[in-house]
């Protein structure tokens, strides 16, 4: 088949983009050839890949947003027969998709519980709301691809789309996190090079957005250990974001020469195998892929309830999970509890035996199989429709 991806932006290190690579690569191996369509694009176009950069114009996000939906669809529909596409994936919500992976939560469900009737008349919400709705009417037949359920009966309550549209897909961790035979061998040299003794306690966080992801609660949390606890125990953040106000805050607290703040990394498997503790005191996560990726190493959590993911830490006993509504006060004491606990050895087994007892790999397989039977699904139903037309 002829495929074409649409995403809005892509950079190598989000959890949207590296899961629509492994699908558009899996989906690429089985022979289908793939175009990519986005405004924004960092990194390398791998190979194989037919990338078109669409100029969009607009000063705000939303008007750049909404400018990139209708130029794709205007390039679609003027391609000629032979030129135009068996299906059109999206990863981000716009006009004119086949399927589309939901990798965001329900914009129309977070403006009725955060904001008034006034926010409704902005353009902003005209944009993104007339976006959503364009996937998920009753009106149109989207595929629908979901990693998560509780999103899932959102959107369904909000839109009223048939439940036979909607996909469950298992989780999709990248088979490189799995926990090698050498990771004592890679703990030890990463340590090494981060300057950490045999006694140091390294805290980790990954993602990009660290409002999003509770960087501030982190760097809370490690100022308020007791010492000599707090002096033994640092704090890496692996990911993109203005680092000025952390470094600043880092200060402020007192903990400037606990905490690194590098940027995006590309050895991320190799600092879960140097880390104690992964945390993740986000203030909302669809999902969470990197809680399952920090399984899979077998590294111990301390995370919050607003996870997506987070009862797979509970099922594992994993770590803990924190209580909702957040608050600072418990997520210190957890903090404590579990840097001082004899349990770490227990977390790490039951994370390393829930890795080899479920399934959290196959996302990437299960959706190129939809996207197969999708595909031969509507070239049946276009020969039938074609054949009513002739006859």
């Amino acid at each position: 088949m002829k495929l074409a991806f649409a995403l809005f932006k892509y950079f190598p290190y989000g959890g949207l983009e590296r899961d629509f690579l492994r699908i558009a690569k899996e989906c690429q191996s089985r022979g289908h050839e793939i175009s990519v369509y986005s405004f924004i694009w960092e990194g390398e176009v791998p190979d194989g890949f037919n990338l078109t950069l669409i100029s969009v114009k607009g000063i705000t996000n939303h008007q750049r947003i909404s400018d990139f939906s209708q130029k794709l669809s205007k390039l679609l529909l003027q391609k000629e027969p032979q030129e135009k596409f068996d299906l059109v994936v999206g990863f981000n919500k716009m006009k004119d998709l086949d399927l589309y992976y939901a990798a965001d939560p329900c914009y129309e469900a977070k403006v009725r519980e955060q904001h008034g009737k006034l926010y409704r008349l902005g353009n902003r919400y005209k944009v993104f709301q007339s976006m959503e709705e364009s996937v998920f009417s009753v009106d149109t037949n989207v595929e629908l691809l979901f990693i998560s359920n509780i999103q899932m009966e959102n959107f369904k309550k909000i839109y009223h789309t048939p439940a036979e549209r909607f996909h469950s897909l298992p989780p999709g961790v990248d088979r490189s996190r799995i926990r090698p035979d050498n990771a004592n061998e890679i703990r030890i040299r990463v340590r090494n090079s981060l300057s950490l003794n045999d006694d140091d306690k390294l805290l980790l966080m990954i993602g990009t957005g660290y409002k999003r992801k509770g960087v501030d609660r982190a760097m809370a949390a490690l100022a308020s250990l007791p010492e000599p606890l707090r002096s033994k125990t640092f704090l890496l953040v692996a990911g993109e974001d203005k680092l000025k106000k952390y470094k600043a805050l880092a200060r402020k607290l007192g903990i400037e020469q606990q905490v690194h703040l590098p940027g995006a990394r590309d050895d991320v498997p190799e600092l879960l195998l140097a880390s104690d503790l992964f945390m993740h005191p986000a203030r909302h996560e669809n999902t969470g892929t990197v809680l399952l990726e920090a399984i899979a190493a077998g590294i111990p959590q301390l995370i919050s309830g607003v996870c997506g993911y987070a009862f797979h830490i509970e099922n594992a006993k994993a770590g803990r999970v924190l209580s909702e509504p957040f608050q600072q006060s418990e997520f210190n004491q957890q903090l404590l509890e579990m840097l001082t606990s004899e349990e770490w050895q227990q977390w790490q087994d039951n994370a390393l035996h829930y890795m080899r007892s479920s399934d959290i790999f196959s996302m990437p397989d299960k959706v190129s199989d939809i996207i197969e039977e999708t595909g031969k699904k509507r070239r049946i139903a276009n020969v039938y429709e074609n054949h009513k037309l002739n006859s």
